[in-house]
């Protein structure tokens, strides 16, 4: 029997337990993650991602299997935006039990995950893989992003899968994990000492899960502006539009999947959210995942980016003691937000390559 390539089946109703093919799903994703990143710290689990492929109304999420004699072999999985001018679809995991290599699951899946793509209406394909650092051997032909100093290994299992089905280097992320247990003081310390002197144009607010109402429509802002103002290399980040809506049912699809969240903004003396910066506890693990951090263009140059990120840290040690790690994700070219991570002590130890089909001009 020929191995079937086909959706997920979910749980009925929204439910989690009981339900095979997601259980099988969550396991491989953690293989995966071991195998990737060398860790299982921030594999989502089946609460999760019974939430994740729930109905969102601003993004479609689609997962897809690998099924050999009902036994799941392998996996894709796809987002994209529900705007009408969107154009991307962005395969955020394609990955193969690693007994079952080497036969063309991979190649399979990824055709099936692009014309997914397709029929949606989304015409330009992204995806991306892991490369630890120590496994990197450090010779050979490299391969570099249009931007940033950062090469990866032209015969790492990624990149030969992605260069020889047409896909183009476009950026690289350095993943990167901060040590936070025993840090709650200097923590405290380096931010009283960031707040002395500083402007009196912001005042700092600090919240978990959810953002205070008077602050929504100025924070959907810059969420907007998040989605395009990050450093892109070649790859095609489409704009993200926000509203207030969008904001709430934001926190409370992350607190349906046993994540909190933890929020510091830099208010401006208008009122307006000056930046923002956001870390989310998983369920379930001593780990944390450091999400958006932005200070709109209008008020860089105050040191607000580092504010925000000692605020949360400390807000972090406040709240949730017990967590002893956080990890990060940063665009090689993004020098500024690189090096206030590394005066905080965050290490890198892995590279994400990020791929698109067809290249934006520039793409490697």
């Amino acid at each position: 029997m020929p191995v079937e390539i086909r959706d997920l089946r979910l749980p009925a109703g929204g439910r989690a337990g009981g339900d095979d093919e997601l259980a099988a799903y969550a396991a491989l994703i953690r293989r995966l993650d071991i195998e990737s990143l060398g860790t299982a710290d921030l594999s989502r689990g089946i609460a999760e991602l019974t939430v994740l492929f729930g109905d969102d109304p601003y993004t479609a999420h689609r997962p897809l299997g690998a099924f050999d004699d009902g036994r799941l072999v392998g996996l894709a999985e796809l987002q994209w935006e529900l705007d009408a001018d969107a154009e991307t679809a962005y395969v955020t995991m394609l990955g193969v039990a690693p007994e079952r290599r080497r036969a063309g699951l991979g190649t399979a899946l990824l055709a099936a995950a692009e014309r997914v793509a397709a029929d949606a209406g989304r015409p330009t394909t992204v995806l991306s893989g892991e490369h630890l650092i120590a496994a990197d051997p450090g010779d050979g032909e490299r391969l570099r992003a249009p931007q940033g100093e950062a090469s990866i290994a032209a015969a790492h299992p990624t990149a030969a899968f992605a260069t020889a089905r047409g896909y183009a280097l476009g950026q690289l992320d350095r993943v990167s994990v901060l040590d936070v247990a025993g840090r709650a003081a200097e923590f405290g310390d380096l931010a009283a000492a960031a707040t002395a002197g500083a402007s009196d144009r912001y005042r700092l607010v600090s919240w978990g899960d959810h953002a205070p109402e008077e602050l929504l429509p100025s924070l959907a802002r810059a969420h907007e502006r998040m989605s395009v103002d990050a450093p892109t290399g070649a790859i095609a980040y489409e704009f993200e539009p926000w509203d207030a809506g969008r904001v709430r049912d934001d926190e409370d699809r992350a607190i349906a999947t046993g994540r909190t969240s933890l929020t510091v903004a830099a208010v401006a003396s208008d009122g307006e959210v000056a930046g923002y910066t956001q870390l989310s506890l998983l369920p379930d693990s001593t780990a944390v995942e450091q999400w958006d951090t932005i200070v709109l263009a209008a008020h860089r140059g105050h040191r607000l980016g580092m504010r925000l990120k000692l605020a949360n840290l400390v807000a972090l040690a406040e709240a949730a003691p017990a967590r002893t790690r956080i990890y990060t994700w940063n665009a090689d070219e993004n020098a500024h937000m690189l090096a206030i991570n590394v005066a905080l002590g965050f290490t890198p130890f892995a590279l994400e390559s990020v791929w698109q089909r067809p290249a934006r001009p520039g793409a490697s």
